[in-house]
């Protein structure tokens, strides 16, 4: 039992590893579509790479989404609307009629027969009138449908009457049919009743026309078992696309039944594998930092689950909007935290993911390697917001070129653009931008450091560079000295600089303990080493090391400045005391005067080391010419190389004489030397 638990403990970051691994595949099949996957790829207005095709089975021909909408509209431009007909207003109307008549021609100057006569013509108006009604508005969408005595008349648009209509109406019949002198109490009497009696009835209408959209059919046609669908070498049209989609959506939701549930399953859980096993193999033989930082692989791995989640969830529920999920956005991320390289690779398996899930697969991953080789290509330096903004604008354009493209390869032509698919890719590059947040989000969840923390470490108001110029100054000085060496060499051989830049400006900072120690900080004659054992001498100077790294962590500087920290020493010695030493006692170890380690293992570290050796012991150059600083520099780091102070960096011997070449001319500029002309 004992054993088995000493063995995992030693094992733990790989099982993590596996754990990880295995819970990502089986996430992103969770988050896949569930159904099966066609297996022929084409596009419209490519030619059908395969040999001829026939229907396996028999299947309806699906109607595409622009035929059901039409048929939708025309459905509802001649849509069924109800009106119910309230026959007791008609009546009161006529009632009223009565009443408001013998008011207006009950006066002794009407005789008997002329009341009759007129009070029967305006009934009968009345009466005619509301045979059909009296809408109350006159605004009638689709076929007007009369409900008068649970019967259902269809009526004309031009006979619909509403209150004003009506009055109008009225108005017309009295000037052509009554005389003048009784005309206007007339007209008043028949004006002042009209009210509307006919109602749309809503909930009728509703109902009718939900029982047309139901009938709409959405197949037009079968294609029996056998027929020959498309031929080899043939283009793939208008038509026989369509039925190659009807045959792709049937063939899918057929496969995926109980009996092959966990057979695609297995299929798509393999393929996942595979690609996840390429990027730890990549992670294993490239970036072998990142592979055995659990943290930084669990961060990798979280940023894929990401974009396949959300692709995916668009892809179920709107699909049209694919391209709005913001991709570009890995790529990014990837390479702020750590470089260009792993940021394409992860950007490429990724697209390959998803590959399986998205329509027209090879379009969509045509243009999101070109638009993540463009991202990769375009950003740099992202804590400066311009190139930024550039960069989202370039991937947004690459985006459109690419939709052109691929539309006139699908209709030959420019017509029948889809212009709001323009919207989809501005909004594409709105979410990009969304990159700046994140970064910091991510930078707090995981304690990575980005290029834009960088920024803010790298200024020398910040706290600790403040107390480390009140402290030490002439420590201070230093670093900047040693930060500006080190950021030019690491600009030539392509190095991080700003990277490099911040851990210079903080490798020294364990010295404020005890400043008056280290020479660059004492301004008079008197050194406290003269009253100090060479053993204790060195033992202080060697502390710093060890010091800086406890003030680091205290003030939550980020590990990868603290890895400058630990690292620009390496496990070099103390020369000066341990001869001193061996003045008292010959037979002197020399591992009380070394420093703990470990040495550089990064270009960066590698740079500090060499740039701080070499500005720290210029400053005993008395006469400097350019031969002296050039057989000086020379020998500081030959001695790193002789060493073997650099033998754990991934630097070559090449850019460690460009670094040299860096380094002379710095020195030279800072020694303000000039050309010796002969007298």
């Amino acid at each position: 039992m004992g054993k088995s638990l000493d063995n995992f403990y030693k094992n733990q970051t790989r099982i993590y590893k596996y754990i990880l691994y295995v819970v990502t595949v089986g996430l992103i099949v969770f988050f896949f579509p569930r159904g099966g996957k066609f297996k022929y790829d084409y596009q419209k207005g490519k030619a059908w790479q395969y040999e001829n095709l026939y229907a396996p089975f028999d299947f309806n021909i699906q109607k595409n989404l622009s035929e059901i909408d039409e048929e939708k509209q025309e459905l509802l431009l001649n849509k069924a609307s109800y009106y119910s007909y309230n026959a007791n207003i008609a009546t009161k109307v006529e009632n009223d009629f009565a009443d408001v008549f013998a008011k207006h021609f009950g006066a002794a100057n009407y005789s008997m027969a002329e009341r009759e006569r007129l009070f029967k013509i305006g009934k009968q108006w009345l009466s005619e009138m509301y045979r059909l009604g009296v809408f109350k508005n006159r605004e009638i969408e689709g076929r007007p449908y009369l409900i008068k005595n649970n019967e259902a008349i269809l009526i004309r648009k031009h006979q619909v009457l509403d209150v004003t209509s009506a009055k109008q109406y009225l108005v017309n019949l009295v000037q052509d049919s009554i005389a003048e002198s009784v005309r206007n109490p007339f007209k008043t009497s028949l004006q002042s009743v009209i009210k509307p009696n006919v109602f749309y009835d809503e909930d009728l209408s509703e109902k009718a026309l939900k029982d047309e959209l139901s009938k709409i059919s959405f197949t037009r046609g079968t294609v029996p078992e056998g027929k020959l669908i498309i031929a080899k070498g043939e283009v793939v049209e208008a038509e026989n696309f369509t039925i190659l989609d009807s045959l792709k959506k049937e063939y899918e939701s057929e496969v995926w039944d109980a009996n092959n549930y966990y057979f695609i399953l297995l299929g798509y859980a393999v393929l996942v594998a595979l690609v996840l096993v390429m990027l730890y193999l990549f992670l294993m033989r490239y970036r072998p930092d990142i592979y055995e930082n659990n943290i930084k692989v669990t961060f990798i791995f979280f940023n894929i689950l990401l974009m396949v989640f959300v692709t995916t969830m668009v892809v179920k529920r709107v699909d049209n909007y694919l391209y709005v999920v913001p991709l570009c956005i890995l790529p990014l991320i990837l390479k702020n935290f750590f470089d260009a390289r792993l940021g394409l690779f992860v950007h490429v398996l990724t697209i390959l993911i998803l590959g399986f899930v998205v329509p027209n697969s090879f379009e969509y991953i045509f243009l999101q390697i070109i638009a993540g080789i463009v991202t990769i290509l375009t950003v740099s330096e992202l804590y400066k917001r311009a190139n930024l903004f550039i960069s989202v604008g370039q991937i947004t354009l690459i985006y459109i070129i690419g939709y052109f493209a691929f539309h006139i390869i699908h209709e030959g032509n420019m017509n029948n653009i889809e212009w709001y698919v323009f919207a989809i890719f501005l909004l594409n590059g709105m979410l990009t931008l969304f990159v700046q947040p994140l970064i910091y989000l991510y930078e707090k969840l995981f304690g990575l450091v980005s290029d834009v923390s960088l920024l803010e470490l790298s200024d020398t108001n910040s706290k600790l560079l403040k107390e480390l110029a009140n402290k030490a100054p002439g420590t201070f000085h230093h670093s900047l000295q040693v930060a500006n060496l080190a950021e030019a060499a690491a600009n030539e051989i392509g190095a991080n600089a700003m990277l490099v830049r911040v851990g210079a400006l903080y490798h020294d900072i364990g010295k404020m303990n005890r400043p008056t120690y280290f020479t660059e900080n004492q301004i008079t004659n008197v050194n406290p080493h003269d009253d100090l054992p060479p053993k204790e001498s060195a033992k202080i100077i060697i502390d710093h090391v060890i010091a800086g790294i406890e003030l680091a962590r205290k003030n939550n500087l980020p590990d990868r400045i603290i890895d400058f920290i630990r690292t620009h020493h390496g496990d070099s010695m103390v020369y000066y005391f341990y001869k001193k030493q061996q003045e008292i006692e010959p037979d002197t170890e020399d591992e009380p005067f070394r420093y703990p380690g470990p040495i550089p293992f990064s270009k960066e570290t590698a740079i500090l080391m060499m740039s701080d050796a070499v500005e720290a012991a210029s400053k005993s150059l008395k006469s400097p010419t350019y031969i002296i600083i050039d057989e000086f520099v020379e020998k500081i780091i030959g001695g790193q190389l002789k060493a073997g102070q650099f033998t754990n960096a991934n630097i070559t011997l090449k850019e460690i004489e460009t670094v040299k070449k860096v380094l002379k001319k710095k020195l030279t500029n800072i020694y303000h030397l000039r050309v010796e002309y002969p007298e």
